[in-house]
């Protein structure tokens, strides 16, 4: 939507420029406004508004508590939820924690079987939490092909998907 408007608003910008009867000038002022909308274009997408705010990643820990509740029980905000908080522990644990090997084998299976069953529905496909999760399914679960279920997650993939966890957890409160 920004970038519509600030496409709307150079070549609105740039009809000005065609107006002037001096060529040169014309040219000049065409040149300076491409400029000034290229930029704020740039700037818009470079540096993403206060929706993708710092986030804090806590350290790697080896305690936790093994999880009872896998698998889905068809009712998407729950399950959309349940599987945040599983994903959110994965990219939380440090190599050698107990049992880590089984908690990947398990969430694997379970960010599989959502991805299987909601992608069917389109008015669960369409909605941005739906689509974020996607995201952040793909990339643990390339992690887990990669390089197996007993290494930890390197720092910046998980900063990145930590900040995936926290427009989750914002979409899903809004029901969206």
């Amino acid at each position: 939507m920004k970038t519509q408007l600030l496409l709307v608003a150079a070549v609105a910008s740039t009809a000005g420029a065609f107006s002037v009867s001096n060529e040169q000038s014309a040219r000049r002022q065409f040149l300076q406004t491409v400029g000034t909308a290229s930029t704020a274009a740039a700037s818009t997408v470079l540096f993403p508004a206060i929706a993708s705010a710092e986030i804090v990643v806590p350290e790697q820990s080896k305690e936790y508590t093994f999880p009872a509740d896998w698998g889905l029980t068809y009712n998407y905000d729950s399950d959309a939820a349940k599987v945040r908080n599983h994903m959110v522990t994965a990219t939380g644990l440090a190599k050698g924690s107990e049992r880590m090997e089984d908690f990947g084998k398990n969430l694997k299976k379970e960010m599989i079987d959502f991805v299987s069953y909601y992608r069917r529905f389109p008015q669960v496909a369409g909605k941005p939490s739906f689509s974020t999760l996607y995201t952040s399914i793909n990339v643990l679960a390339g992690h887990y092909t990669s390089y197996g279920y007993k290494y930890p997650l390197p720092e910046k993939r998980r900063k990145r998907l930590y900040q995936e966890y926290a427009e989750i957890e914002k979409s899903l409160k809004r029901n969206r």
